[in-house]
């Protein structure tokens, strides 16, 4: 008994040391970082499940989807990074007490976010035909007729996401990540539930996975905005918000938004011609990099839900004008990441084989798998966190044009340019792929470091 006390008190020193500062606690900390933690683990956990489901349909729809979702995380995260603008803004606002400016700042994301999803849904139902021969042309044909249906189902939805999206966000930077929780529960859920109706019951394939996806984001949709005009009481929106956001709020949230945005156009383009590079080698090698990235994801859970806490962290202590708690919460984050990606790796590389069963892969490609994600989930343990949880910390600073230019060079000039070396001039394939993409997070990693030592990053005045 003693002994158990002892180590509790201990336990809660180092908490106090490490995630204790002047204008927030360990216990507020935790807070918010449970309830992102288990809605990242859901969504990734469902997209695991959601990929072994749509194997059950065959090889050529596993590569279909892999493909089509490739295109739709560069689209998706355009949006996205403008909703990150608007949790930036609501945090910075919410840590210096300003309700009244919080209420703008969510209704400025909401709209902003609506329409730049709405435009570019449109915009990829009309190109669907052309933009799919340009990028992966080289696929079979039921391959592409697979790709097609769900691409233009996927643009359909967009509008739906983006509306949750915008709102989790916001309830993230209020520090109201419960309820941010639940609406994410709501559409992930359905999304699977559906997606076992219409594909293990009634057999429809991609196409079931289409509808299901259109009516999980839709129904999230609804529920966001209900909890936001009717139920929430700390963002205060009301419907006609939505129509009169004033330009300097806007111009807030595109200062973040906009570098944000050009970053993960860039930053995912270049992933996607990756992916581009990985069709040429045939149906198995797309099934490969489809496979080992799902998995790679779970490994990585802990760290990506620190990587979304951090921005509500850094984001009000910045509004408080506090640098000193904000340096001491990111390199706590760091620390806490690594040993999470550690950990995690320790515990599921064991697993490999009963993992990897659920998505039925074909035996040739196992082999190739177990070595792509042991070499990943090494490599991620030293580089991921100042990789991705550093440059977050950073843009919730305000420093998104330093952080986005980085990633982007680096994306392009050691990711893409290296991968394809690897991959395809010298014949390593997949692994290629990946030892480029590990090379990558190093030099990034090296350079966030590097700017978060200086004080550039602090001297942004956002609000």
């Amino acid at each position: 008994m003693f002994m158990q006390l002892r180590a509790r008190l201990q336990k809660k020193k180092l908490l106090e040391k490490y995630l204790s500062g002047e204008g927030m606690d360990y216990r507020q900390i935790i807070a918010l970082f449970i309830p992102i933690l288990i809605d990242q683990a859901f969504i990734i956990g469902l997209n695991l499940v959601n990929t072994a489901m749509i194997s059950s349909s065959g090889m050529a729809a596993v590569s279909a989807v892999n493909m089509v979702d490739s295109l739709n995380i560069f689209l998706i995260n355009v949006f996205v990074a403008v909703a990150t603008g608007g949790t930036v803004v609501v945090a910075q606002y919410k840590g210096s007490g300003n309700d009244k400016m919080v209420s703008q700042a969510t209704a400025g994301s909401v709209t902003s976010v609506s329409l730049i999803a709405l435009g570019i849904g449109l915009l990829m139902m009309g190109l669907h035909t052309p933009i799919l021969n340009l990028l992966f042309g080289t696929a079979s044909p039921d391959v592409l007729d697979n790709a097609r249906i769900y691409l233009i189902g996927s643009s359909i939805s967009y509008l739906g996401i983006a509306v949750v999206q915008a709102v989790c966000g916001a309830l993230r930077g209020v520090g109201r990540t419960r309820a941010s929780l639940m609406l994410s529960l709501i559409m992930n859920l359905l999304y699977v539930i559906l997606n076992v109706v219409f594909i293990n019951l009634l057999h429809m394939g991609v196409l079931g996975m289409t509808l299901a996806v259109n009516i999980a984001r839709y129904t999230g949709m609804v529920c966001a905005l209900v909890y936001l005009f009717k139920v929430d009481t700390a963002l205060r929106v009301r419907f006609r918000d939505l129509f009169h956001i004033p330009l300097t709020m806007l111009r807030k949230i595109m200062f973040i938004g906009v570098p944000f945005a050009a970053e993960q156009m860039f930053f995912n383009g270049g992933k996607l011609l990756t992916q581009v590079f990985i069709v040429s080698l045939g149906t198995y090698a797309i099934a490969t990099n489809a496979i080992a990235g799902s998995l790679a994801m779970v490994f990585q859970i802990p760290a990506s839900a620190l990587s979304l806490t951090i921005v509500t962290v850094v984001g009000q202590c910045i509004g408080r004008g506090n640098v000193a708690d904000a340096r001491k919460f990111i390199k706590a984050f760091l620390w806490i990441g690594s040993a999470s990606l550690a950990l995690i790796a320790l515990i599921l590389m064991p697993l490999f084989h009963p993992l990897v069963s659920i998505f039925s892969p074909p035996p040739e490609i196992i082999d190739d798998l177990f070595v792509v994600l042991l070499v990943n989930s090494i490599a991620q343990v030293p580089l991921w966190a100042v990789s991705f949880i550093l440059p977050s910390a950073l843009r919730a600073a305000g420093d998104s044009r330093f952080t986005s230019i980085t990633s982007m060079l680096t994306m392009w000039l050691f990711r893409v340019v290296f991968g394809y070396i690897l991959g395809i001039v010298l014949g390593y394939g997949v692994m290629g792929v990946w030892l480029a993409m590990n090379c990558e997070w190093a030099v990034r990693g090296g350079v966030f470091l590097w700017r978060f030592r200086g004080k550039k990053w602090f001297a942004h005045k956002l609000i």
